[in-house]
């Protein structure tokens, strides 16, 4: 079973995640992966980049403001959509998907896109937000 955490930082100190730094490797291994039974959880961050942390560090953290037009590369937003739709146009259910990002709208945006479609799709919402031990790269 695979453990896929997106970050384009962190890393988590539990050996057995299959780290992606963007949106391009976390499409690349779930497309790599096919069959989405085979992954037991997707960890989430929201800001993949230096725009998207120059957005949270403007407007997300001070005035709890979260402008897309403001991030040029593709957020962990980005990524929850199009595993939603891969889930859909191969006819598969999600696996567990969960969010570690700081970003509290971010993390809210990906919670709630993941949880309409489970909801839609008369699942139980199991997307919450996790702490997972992680080091950072500088």
């Amino acid at each position: 079973m695979h453990k896929i955490y997106l970050d384009d930082v962190r890393t988590p100190h539990e050996s057995d995640w299959t780290i992606v730094r963007n949106y391009e490797e976390f499409v690349d291994r779930i497309t790599q992966i096919g069959d989405l039974s085979l992954i037991e959880v997707i960890s989430l961050d929201h800001d993949l980049g230096d725009t998207a942390m120059r957005e949270y560090f403007k407007n997300v953290s001070p005035n709890y403001t979260l402008d897309y037009n403001n991030i040029t590369e593709k957020t962990g937003m980005d990524c929850t959509k199009w595993l939603v739709n891969y889930a859909m146009d191969t006819n598969q259910e999600l696996p567990l998907v969960v969010v570690h990002s700081a970003n509290p709208i971010g993390s809210a945006n990906m919670m709630g896109y993941i949880n309409n479609f489970l909801m839609n799709s008369r699942k139980k919402q199991t997307c919450i937000r996790v702490q997972i031990p992680h080091s950072v790269k500088h």
